[in-house]
């Protein structure tokens, strides 16, 4: 007797628990987080990308000044060397810049900023890709041909030059000078039609081969509208390799607007981002004052690399070929 009863207790195990502890079990045995927690080098990614992320969000609470209030910058203490050098000063850890800002100060509010631009613009290229992918690769036809040969012609241009592009007429048709939220505003809209083809032609292949299923023939013959079998059936499987084009394009979309700002044409100095503080800097590497643009530089490189570490990852893991 009870012999015949362990295979029913064995069986009713999984079972127990709480629904909380259900969902951890099954994450747990999830594919994607066991890749991740036996890879080391994804850890570690992770682990500096959320610091990075954190740090701009308590930026307020960690900077010892705000670097975008004039009435908190003193000239006095412009160029001040970094802490623990011999001309190093309290509270300046990281020294100052011309403008008397705190360098650590002035690199969180700026990863602020960085990291916003970089997360908007991919929204918004992965918002407008999909849309043309699903609609290009459900519909077809003419919709099809028109969509892939305006992708086609786009990526004839580099990112850099398509954005430059849209920030130049955006900036003459609306003012040369524009404020910080407007010219924030500008950076993500051209960051985002410089990546949408990507996900679009994605989304488009996916769609191809999804939409010639059984799954999507039954949705259509109970009379599903189009739009509904495209966003609750066909989408969620391709959404694989949008996460992983989505990863990649936030660190290429961060080198976008720190290029932009480093050639002038991106965040203005009293609103300054990573690729403005390396402007500003550059301007003082060969006079002595190597801090200014040693640190902001160093913080770039170190969000780049971690990104392109994660998404990298990301796209092995989702890779059914190498599992």
């Amino acid at each position: 007797m009870t012999d015949a009863f362990v295979p029913n207790a064995v069986d009713k195990e999984p079972l127990a628990g709480s629904w909380s502890d259900r969902v951890s079990a099954r994450v747990a045995a999830n594919d994607v987080f066991y890749a991740f927690r036996t890879s080391p080098l994804a850890i570690v990614a992770a682990a500096v990308v959320l610091t990075f992320f954190l740090l701009a969000l308590f930026a307020s609470q960690l900077a010892v000044q705000n670097p975008f209030d004039p009435a908190q910058l003193e000239l006095i203490n412009s160029r001040i060397a970094p802490l623990w050098t011999a001309d190093g000063q309290r509270p300046f850890l990281l020294g100052t810049d011309e403008q008397g800002r705190d360098l650590l100060s002035a690199i969180l509010y700026g990863l602020r900023v960085s990291l916003l631009v970089g997360v908007l613009g991919v929204g918004f290229a992965a918002t407008l890709g999909i849309v043309l992918g699903l609609i290009a690769g459900y519909v077809g036809g003419w919709i099809d041909s028109l969509i892939m040969r305006i992708a086609d012609v786009q990526l004839t241009f580099p990112a850099i030059l398509i954005a430059l592009l849209i920030d130049g007429v955006v900036k003459s048709a609306l003012g040369n000078k524009l404020d910080e939220r407007t010219m924030l505003a500008v950076l993500v809209f051209a960051i985002g039609l410089s990546f949408w083809v990507q996900y679009a032609r994605t989304v488009r292949g996916s769609v191809m081969v999804e939409k010639t299923k059984d799954y999507v023939a039954a949705a259509q013959l109970i009379g599903l509208p189009a739009h509904k079998i495209m966003l609750r059936h066909v989408l969620p499987n391709a959404m694989g390799p949008v996460l992983v084009i989505a990863t990649i394009n936030l660190a290429l979309a961060i080198i976008t607007e720190a290029t932009l700002s480093f050639l002038g044409s991106g965040m203005p100095d009293t609103m300054p981002s990573l690729g403005t503080l390396i402007r500003i800097g550059n301007n003082y590497l060969f006079s002595g004052e190597w801090w200014v643009v040693a640190f902001p530089g160093f913080a770039l490189a170190a969000l780049i690399l971690s990104i392109n570490l994660l998404g990298d990852w990301l796209r092995d893991a989702l890779n059914p070929r190498l599992r």
